[in-house]
Order: structure tokens, then sequence, then C-alpha cells
């Protein structure tokens, strides 16, 4: 199933989309108000009892929003592909690096993003994001896939300078507009097994980054266990899984996103991202 949120006629509402037509699940469940909402609620399975009277909205009639608009907590795995590590010139650590990106920093599948004049060096980064369904604290890794709601791609867009100004990361991953999110969360029986999926960023149709999701140093269950110990996870909530190789900063010569930049994350089974910066 894919899910996504939008708006509509002025009003934020969420569905599932079937590849050609939108169900508007808002409007036959008005008790639930969003996707965070629908998670929080473990409503999952009224969907398919909704879906007989749902609205049909074309997608070409809503104005798409981040997957989850409002989770309550972003967290963000750094250096978690060895490629990557290795370019950044980092050594091999026991946990993951981690740091936080702000919600209102989202932005939809298709949305422009707006280069922010205070960076001369935007950068791209192609992520898979993974949706907490059922909240917990010191979840095992043998149980961490069952409190996965879903998958959807990420750009985890960098202000490199404002990122270097020091060891912490977060100046340079939360300025306005640099999180594009979407276009949908795909639940994970559509999505299968995790590993053998392809991972690509492009710009400007070219691709710049190339992975596969086992390549990640730490895989999901592992990320969903460590941050987990450290702090409670709630329904909703978005774990960034790292970035491949690749990186425009890490090239020679070195590659930043410009006006008119086409910007593509793409994961198999899961969906394509597209963002132009502006």
């Amino acid at each position: 199933m894919k899910l996504l949120s939008f708006e509509w006629q002025g009003r934020r509402t969420w569905g599932s989309f079937d590849g050609e037509k939108i169900l508007d699940l808002g409007a036959a469940l008005p008790a639930i108000s969003s996707l965070r909402d629908l998670f929080e609620q473990d409503a999952l399975g009224q969907v398919e009892i909704a879906a007989r009277t749902a609205p049909e909205r074309l997608l070409a009639s809503v104005s798409l929003l981040p997957v989850i608009p409002d989770p309550r907590k972003i967290v963000c795995c750094g250096l978690n592909y060895d490629e990557h590590r290795v370019e950044s010139h980092n050594p091999v650590l026991g946990h993951p690096t981690l740091f936080v990106r702000w919600p209102d920093t989202q932005v939809a599948h298709g949305a422009d993003i707006a280069h922010p004049p205070e960076t001369a060096m935007l950068d791209y980064e192609a992520e898979l994001a993974v949706v907490i369904g059922r909240g917990g604290r010191h979840i095992a890794v043998a149980d961490a896939m069952a409190h996965v709601a879903g998958f959807a791609c990420y750009n985890d867009i960098s202000a490199r300078d404002w990122q270097k100004h020091s060891s912490q990361m977060t100046p340079g991953k939360n300025f306005p507009g640099t999180g594009p999110f979407g276009p949908w969360l795909v639940t994970p029986d559509e999505v299968g097994e995790l590993a053998p999926l392809r991972i690509q960023g492009r710009l400007n149709g070219e691709i710049v980054q190339d992975a596969k999701l086992g390549d990640m140093i730490f895989d999901v269950p592992a990320l969903i266990a460590y941050i987990s110990t450290f702090t409670e996870l709630s329904a909703g909530d978005v774990i960034l899984t790292g970035t491949p190789g690749g990186v425009g900063f890490r090239r020679q010569p070195q590659l930043f996103l410009k006006a008119g930049d086409l910007v593509e994350v793409e994961i198999e089974r899961v969906g394509l991202l597209t963002n132009r910066i502006v």
C-alpha cells in the first residue's frame, strides 16, 4: 500500500495511491486527521474498509505534502555507508553517528527548494526514510521491523559550509525547505527485503550516487534498537538511514547545487522523489 499526505481544496488530508488515483481516506475517516494520527491510533486496519467509500482525487488536482508533515522526531544517521565514510575520511565507529532535523524543514515531492543565500555549498544526500508505526523504548533488534509503518525517499540536503562550522552537524542540516520527503510511504509488505534494493541519487539526470540498501553499516533494525534505547520512539517518527558515497562535497572537483538543478532520489520498490533548486 502507498500512503501519502496532501492538500485538496485548502484542506489537509491523507490517503492511498494506486498508481492512477488517490483515495481521500481522511474524508472517509474524519476522526483520523493525518498519517501520524493513523499510526498513533493503530488504525491501519480501518483503511481497507474506508477505501470502499473514500472519494477519489486525481493526482494532478492535489498538492502533495511531506509524507509525515509533523513528525515529533526526525533522527538522522550519518556516515552509514562505508563508501561515504571512507570518502569523508572518518574512522570506523562502533555506534551510529546521529543528528536531528527539524520537521519544519521538510518539503514535498515536486516542491521547489529555495537555495539559501547563506550557503555556497548546498549538497544532495539520497536516503531511505523509515517511518515508525508503533512506538516504544528498548526495542530489540529482532522486534524492530514490527515497529515500522513503511519506507519513503528522502533527500537530506545539506549546507556543507554550515555543517563544517564545528563538530556539530545540526546547522547545516536545518535550513528551511531543505528536507524533501516523498512522494509517499510504501508499507513493508510491498517493499519486501531491503538489502537487495538499489538507491540512487541523480543530478540533472546524471547518476551521482548508486548503492544497495544492504550496504548500510547499521541496518534498519540496528538503528531502531539503538535510537529507542536513549529516547522513546513515537508513531510517526522518522529515521533517516544515511547516504551512499558520491556526495558533491567529496568529489574532485566539488559539485554543489545551484538554481535550475533537478535533484532526484530513487529507491527500488519505494519510489522516485524529484525537486528543483530555485
